[in-house]
């Protein structure tokens, strides 16, 4: 049994949550989730992702309906139970849409976040690991990017948003010495758990790549978008870095030991394979894997795109023992299984569900 045993995850139900929370599980932890199917699907109150959780693991999520702007239910939640640790992902998190609609992203992120911590304070719960962003980077001055890169200069309102968080929380934890946080500034994460019991399956039309790949592949859209085939690399197609959405799940363990090894009061750390691929690298790995043909049209480039971001894990893997297992093959081969399993999804209509954001 871990030292700390009960885990408060926000945005439990979301893609990377409920991956996150299978290792939870499976490392003896208890998880209290809350969400509000801003991001995930639900089905009358009960997250359908999680379900599939109890089923991979064999152990229970106590999950709860709730938005972060719900601050007197969250109060509720928290001394229902004795939470040692928050793992922080709920947020909306497309860019596209960011760009959009300011309003709803600051409130949703930024107001939901000093709710969070506002009910953590109060419950005497000091510990959290934040999930971030590279976008908090902006455009790359140097690759691969490390933690000391310059950060605020961001393209985007989603990645401003996450930035503005890191700032609060360096300010809490410098405010008072017994906040101990750890911000991890995520790459692109993709692939599924390999069961395929559980994977990406997106709410809104504003997609990441390979849900939009995989629709092409199976046959539910006709071409894949690229935007831009003109960047200075070698294929004109824009470098990111990929890493599994399990390697992902174990850094948030390795950051979790380490809160509990000592007061970080606030660290940042990198999670990425460290090498980048291209769209184009990435589309003709998944028809080789999956033995599938991927029609590509390129259009223009959009505003505040990046032509090429990639890693510099270093850092992780020194002082979390954390390195990625996966390939990009396999990041291929594992997603394919959840959409040829799951071709609908989680395949509930969640259009009547409510709520803002988590």
């Amino acid at each position: 049994m871990p030292q700390w045993e009960t885990v408060f995850v926000t945005g439990g139900a979301g893609y990377i949550g409920s991956h996150c929370i299978v290792q939870l599980l499976e490392a003896g932890y208890e998880v209290v989730a809350v969400d509000n199917f801003t991001n995930s699907v639900g089905k009358n109150g009960e997250a359908l992702s999680l379900k599939r959780v109890e089923e991979i693991t064999g152990k229970q999520v106590k999950f709860y309906c709730c938005d972060l702007l719900d601050k007197e239910k969250l109060h509720r939640i928290f001394r229902k139970y004795k939470i040692s640790c928050v793992l922080h992902f709920a947020a909306i998190k497309a860019v596209g849409e960011s760009m959009q609609y300011p309003f709803i992203y600051y409130k949703n992120n930024l107001i939901a976040t000093i709710n969070l911590l506002e009910v953590m304070q109060a419950e005497q719960c000091y510990n959290m690991v934040f999930s971030s962003s590279c976008t908090v980077y902006g455009n790359p001055k140097y690759l691969p990017i490390n933690e000391s890169h310059p950060t605020g200069n961001i393209t985007n309102v989603y990645g401003r948003t996450k930035y503005f968080i890191e700032e609060m929380l360096k300010d809490v934890s410098l405010a008072d010495e017994k906040w101990n946080i750890i911000s991890l500034r995520y790459f692109n994460p993709v692939g599924a758990h390999p069961s395929g019991k559980i994977g990406e399956d997106p709410t809104k039309p504003f997609t990441n790549l390979m849900p939009y790949i995989a629709e092409v592949a199976i046959g539910k859209k006709p071409f894949l978008t690229i935007f831009g085939g003109d960047y200075e690399t070698e294929d004109g197609t824009g470098i990111r870095d990929y890493i599994h959405i399990m390697d992902l799940a174990s850094g948030h363990l390795a950051a979790l030991v380490k809160l509990q090894e000592k007061c970080n009061r606030f660290k940042i750390y990198n999670l990425g394979a460290g090498k980048g691929f291209s769209v184009f690298e990435l589309v003709k790995t998944f028809e080789a894997v999956t033995k599938t043909k991927v029609p590509c049209k390129i259009v223009d480039r959009r505003d505040g795109d990046i032509v090429s971001m990639y890693a510099d894990p270093r850092l992780a893997k020194e002082e979390l023992g954390w390195e990625t297992q996966y390939s990009i093959e396999e990041m291929c081969e594992h997603f394919w299984k959840w959409k040829t399993l799951n071709p609908d999804g989680y395949q509930i209509d969640c259009s009547n569900m409510n709520g803002t954001a988590k």
